[in-house]
Formats: C-alpha cells, sequence, structure tokens
C-alpha cells in the first residue's frame, strides 16, 4: 500500500493500515485539514466547497468520508458527483464557493484515487497553501462543528452541461464551422467521466459521427489510463477502419489530451498544445506559457506569430503563475494539457477539443497534414539512479558549472539549451535519482543528448 502526501494534495492505493494507504482514516484527517485551511482563508462568504470525482472504483467510497468530514467541519457541500477535474473548477467559479476537492489520481491505475484540492478562484493550491494543509494535518489542529452547526450536502448534476456552454460561448470556438466541416470523431474515454461529457461536447460542437471506444464510465480502466502511444494501439487500429478524421484521448479526469491522427499515427501529446495554440495566436497574438520539459516547438510557433514565449517550472500551478505574470493568451503543457485563460486557469481537455476542431476545420488540413506543419521534435525520457549518500544538489552545481556556456535556467533543476537542442536535468523529491528530459530533431539525437549527461553525470559522482 502507499500514501503520498505531498503539496499538491495527498494520494494513494486504497486500503492498508491508516499511515500506508489512502483509508478512511487518512481521508478525514486530510480534508479536515483542508477544511480548517479554507476557512482561515477564503474571502468567499458562501459557506460552500465543491466536490466532483472521476469514475473511478473507489471513488463512492471516498465521496461520502469527504462529503461527511466536509459537513462535519461547518460547510455546505455541492456535490456534483461525476465530473472532470476541469469541470469542477469550473463550478467553483460558479457557485462562488470557498473551494473544491475532486477525487481523482489522474492518470495512475484503478487501484489509485487521490484528493486534488482547489481554492475559491477554481484554481490548485500553491507550495505554501499546501504546506500548511499537510501542517495542520499532521498537528491534528482542527475542531469539528456542534451540532447546530453542521454543514448539509446539495446535489446539483448540471455542471456538465454547463461546463460544455461555456465551451461553446469562446468567441474562438465556431460551431458553424466544426459542422460544416463533417467531422467523424473516435475518442477513446478509458472508462470514466470522459465517456458522459465527450460524446454531448462533440454533438453539441456539431461533429457529424462518434466512434466511441470505453465510454463507459465503471472505472475499470480498459487499459493504462496514461494517454501515451504505447497504450493507444486501439484507438490507432479504429481511426483507419472506421474513416475517422481525428481521434482524441483523454485520462480519467479529462484534464490531458491526446490527439490521433486519421492514419492512426500520434499527433504527439506535446503538439496538442502547439497546435491550439497557433490557432489562438492567428487571432489573438500575445505571451504563451509551457514548462521547461515542453516541447520548444511551442516557442517556435509563438516566435512565428510575432509573439513572445515564456517557460516555467515543472507543475500545473507553476505554469498558471507564469501565465498571470506574463498575461498569457494560452499556456499549458506538454502532456496535452491546454490551459486557455479565456475558459479559466485550468487544464482542459474539452476546452482544447473545441479549439483543435475549429482550427483543423478552419486549415481545411488532415490532421496529418497540420501536424507536420510544426518544427519536428523529439523528446527522450531517461534517468540516472544514484546512491543515497550522493549529494544531488551538488552535481546539478557542477553540471551548470560544465556546460556555464550556454543558456542555462535553474528555476527547476536545470536546463540548458543548446541552438538545435535542450537537455532539462530534475531531481526527484523522495528517491536519489535525476531525471532527464532531452529534445533535438530526432529521437535518436536526443536519447543521445540524454545519454551524455548521464555519463556526465556518472563520471561526476566518483
Amino acid at each position: 500500500m502507499t500514501l503520498i502526501k505531498s503539496i499538491s494534495g495527498i494520494r494513494g492505493t486504497i486500503g492498508g493500515h491508516p499511515e500506508d494507504g489512502l483509508n478512511p482514516l487518512a481521508i478525514v484527517r486530510f480534508v479536515a485539514a483542508y477544511a480548517t485551511f479554507i476557512r482561515k482563508n477564503t474571502t468567499s462568504t458562501t459557506n460552500k466547497i465543491v466536490v466532483g470525482r472521476d469514475a473511478r472504483i473507489s471513488g463512492p467510497m471516498v465521496k461520502q468520508i469527504v462529503l461527511g468530514t466536509l459537513t462535519g467541519m461547518g460547510f455546505d457541500v455541492v456535490d456534483i458527483d461525476l465530473a472532470t477535474t476541469p469541470t469542477t473548477e469550473f463550478a467553483v467559479t460558479q457557485e462562488n464557493a470557498c473551494g473544491g476537492i475532486i477525487l481523482t489520481a489522474s492518470h495512475n491505475p484503478k487501484q489509485w484515487n487521490a484528493l486534488k484540492l482547489l481554492n475559491e478562484k477554481g484554481e490548485f493550491l500553491d507550495a505554501a497553501e499546501g504546506q500548511a494543509i499537510l501542517e495542520i494535518a499532521e498537528a491534528g489542529d482542527f475542531v469539528f462543528a456542534d451540532v447546530d452547526n453542521l454543514g448539509k450536502v446539495t446535489e446539483d448534476n448540471s455542471y456538465n452541461n454547463k461546463h460544455i456552454q461555456s465551451v461553446l460561448n469562446l468567441e474562438l470556438v465556431d460551431v458553424d464551422a466544426i459542422r460544416a466541416a463533417g467531422f467523424r470523431v473516435a475518442i477513446d474515454c478509458v472508462n470514466s467521466v470522459g465517456g458522459i461529457i465527450l460524446p454531448d461536447l462533440l454533438s453539441a460542437l456539431g461533429v457529424k459521427e462518434i466512434f466511441k471506444l470505453h465510454c463507459a464510465p465503471h472505472g475499470n480502466f480498459a487499459h493504462n489510463p496514461e494517454p501515451l502511444p504505447e497504450h493507444l494501439t486501439e484507438i490507432s487500429g479504429l481511426m483507419t477502419q472506421a474513416k475517422a478524421d481525428v481521434g482524441f484521448v483523454v485520462d480519467p479526469d479529462v484534464d490531458r489530451l491526446a490527439v490521433i491522427c486519421e492514419n492512426g499515427d500520434m499527433f504527439g501529446e506535446e503538439y496538442t498544445l502547439v497546435a491550439v495554440s497557433d490557432y489562438v495566436l492567428s487571432h489573438t497574438p500575445g505571451n504563451t506559457v509551457s514548462n521547461l520539459s515542453s516541447s520548444r516547438a511551442l516557442r517556435d510557433v509563438t516566435r512565428a506569430h510575432g509573439c513572445e514565449y515564456n517557460a516555467a517550472a515543472v507543475g500545473e500551478v507553476n505554469v498558471v503563475a507564469k501565465m498571470k505574470e506574463t498575461n498569457a493568451v494560452i499556456g499549458g503543457e506538454g502532456n496535452g494539457g491546454v490551459i486557455y485563460p479565456a475558459s479559466h486557469y485550468g487544464r482542459d481537455a474539452l476546452v482544447g477539443i473545441g479549439l483543435f476542431l475549429t482550427h483543423l476545420a478552419k486549415k481545411g488540413m488532415k490532421v496529418s497534414e497540420l501536424r507536420a506543419s510544426y518544427p519536428p521534435y523529439f523528446i527522450s525520457k531517461q534517468k540516472v539512479e544514484l546512491t543515497p549518500d550522493i549529494n544531488v544538489d551538488a552535481i546539478l552545481e557542477k553540471v551548470k558549472e560544465k556546460f556555464a556556456a550556454y543558456d542555462i535556467t535553474d528555476i527547476d533543476g536545470v536546463k540548458i539549451d543548446f541552438p538545435d537542442k535542450w537537455v532539462h536535468l530534475r531531481k526527484s523529491n523522495t528517491e536519489p535519482i535525476i531525471r532527464i528530459y532531452a529534445e533535438a530533431s530526432t529521437m535518436a539525437d536526443a536519447e543521445a543528448l540524454g545519454g551524455e549527461l548521464i555519463d556526465i553525470i556518472r563520471e561526476m559522482c566518483q
């Protein structure tokens, strides 16, 4: 059993002893700590907290404990039940709530679940806020409400439709253009909440025909739920069989979007944000942001539009902070996470689909042709395992010194930008490991660059 307490929330495998897994006692302690923090820090006077969940098998059990704990802490709960992460974020702002909790372990397998914690803006808590909650939980510094001040639960199943309508209302989502294109679309929703909302979204967008894979929201994921190429062979085959124009794959909580070309090839999760940004920038020029480990293709496309690109530390909360700082019009992460401030500051696959289909309709291209129009880059992901006695920070400093002649960014590990490629080194917070991300114009070059850094690090450790 595993229980991981971090500044971004709590996640773990279901069951086990109180400190060994995500079980009722662990859930109560962390939710009570969150409620205590929100009570002290919110400016909202509604006394509401929104709770949504993905379709994991453990979802109903976890939800009942979360609802009971929040009402026991004196909060009124808006229970939107089966809902995506971006839908829950949207609901927090619509309810003017004090915060929100999303019950999802994102792309983790079915034995996992987690509590994702939101502030009153429907955005993830920052590091300092997360640390404060961890400290409250550790100290058990919370007080439950007396019988006259218990909260109540209200069920509201309208937010899927409200979220869809908000996508349709976006100025850059052109439903008429999508309908005129007569798209045939395949989707793989990995037996979670995407299977509920994506067919309705696509119908509302005017898609001609929808081919569904794994859309029953029962939580028994038909394949590894992380939308990576090696897990998407089934929809790749469906594309040619159904003669679909485009395929969309989402993770269990629908904040990541992978695109499949009409010939079954992967569009590339890094290029979801690139394509959407290209479309947004062609109509609303402005700054863009992605994290340090995302493809250089976004920078290239941004500069081609005469605009400025900025990089943020890895993590959605860091990307959002940099987007606000630079007043970016579009941003996100290279894992298929599109953040569009005109909608809200959160990764949202529904928004990504609306913008991508509009872009595709207006371009009049096949998806494979659209992909070929962007700079070709390949990212290699490797790691080097060190002994516990190695000072990882000291190694990273030595790497910085060795490559001081190049453009170096150290806001999150060490990233070295070469003229035609880059490499990013990040240390693990839990293990003596340095993760190495490298990008070049071919996969062979990217892997060679990563391998070169591994050799250098090992030599430094001697």
